[in-house]
């Protein structure tokens, strides 16, 4: 992982059309822009690792289904 230390106003470049810029920065959060063309798909990581649970759950049989329900319910 690279890590990078920016203040506000700055970004960082990825792969020639990915512009990453830092826009507040407060308390306990970051705000962050992201300039990307339309077909770049930018989604945040919670819910791409949702996706990612879903997807696998919809390919599992039935009974692994019902386990990883029982595995969520007794993380919350």
């Amino acid at each position: 992982m690279l890590v990078v230390t920016r203040k506000t106003d700055e970004g960082i470049v990825i792969a020639d059309n990915v512009v990453i810029k830092v826009l507040d920065v407060g308390k306990d959060r970051v705000k962050i822009g992201i300039e990307a063309p339309k077909d770049v798909r930018i989604v945040r990581e919670e819910l791409f690792n949702t996706e990612k649970q879903n997807i696998a759950a919809a390919a599992a049989p039935a009974k692994d289904i019902m386990e990883q329900l029982l595995k969520m319910k007794d993380n919350k």
